[in-house]
């Protein structure tokens, strides 16, 4: 099977018919929404499959949206098995769902399946994170550093968001953690970098820009250290493979 031919028919179309794809920006906010347990946050991302934007993977339709399903699915377990949800029960779980997905015989069965799968994984992360919450200080700093790792972060506006002085703020930070405040923040960069090597085709650069990295060698430099990889190696051994990672 010639793929780049392929490839190059498929962009034609793509363009021709005005054909695209969920942004990456979107796609990550959705998933996070779940690993958060922020159910109304997760609905108001949320696309039903059977939008424009949905990627054509299949020329039977309702098997094209079994699929797209069965990868949603695959994603959330993942994002949530991040996010605190014990591997073996969040595996069993997408299992549950994908059998469940094999017995659909129309759309609107998928489309509802679809939108029970939200709710119960964002339902159960809600239930995890208020099992293990932080201090409200320190999880208001958590949400902030999420919502602006393209923005420089540092301790001094994190202390005015919580209105603690920057030193007892630090410590409690660390106490809570485990990692310093700046530590914490790299990592978390780190972590979006992986993805946006996984799942885009910005260049190590505009990655290092997006994440306020002060140079491109530092953040490579950062990224191998945390990694193992460097950021070209990295999307060598792992651009896009999670999308077609079987659940098991």
């Amino acid at each position: 099977m010639n793929v780049d031919r392929k490839l190059s028919h498929i962009e034609f179309l793509n363009r021709e018919y005005n054909v695209s794809h969920l942004s990456y920006e979107r796609e990550m906010a959705f998933f996070h929404s779940i690993k958060q347990g922020d159910y109304a946050e997760a609905q108001r991302l949320f696309k039903p499959f059977n939008c424009e934007e949905m990627g054509k993977l299949s020329d039977d339709s309702l098997r094209n949206l079994k699929y797209h399903l069965v990868i949603t699915v695959a994603f959330i377990t993942r994002y949530c098995i991040e996010g605190g949800m014990e591997m073996e029960a969040a595996y069993n779980l997408s299992d549950i769902y994908i059998r469940s997905i094999d017995k659909c015989r129309s759309e609107e069965e998928i489309n509802m399946l679809h939108r029970e799968v939200v709710a119960d994984y964002a339902q159960r992360m809600n239930i995890i994170r208020k099992q293990n919450r932080y201090p409200k200080t320190v999880t208001m700093c958590l949400d902030y550093i999420y919502d602006n790792l393209h923005r420089k972060i540092t301790l001094e506006k994190l202390s005015e968001l919580v209105n603690l002085s920057p030193t007892y703020l630090s410590k409690l930070f660390h106490k809570e953690v485990g990692i310093t405040v700046s530590a914490y923040i790299t990592k978390k960069r780190i972590e979006t970098a992986e993805n946006m090597l996984k799942f885009s085709d910005y260049s190590c650069l505009e990655i290092s820009d997006y994440l306020c990295f002060s140079s491109e060698s530092h953040f490579i430099h950062s990224f191998k250290k945390h990694t193992g990889y460097t950021p070209k190696n990295y999307r060598e051994q792992f651009f896009r493979t999670r999308k077609s990672e079987p659940v098991t």
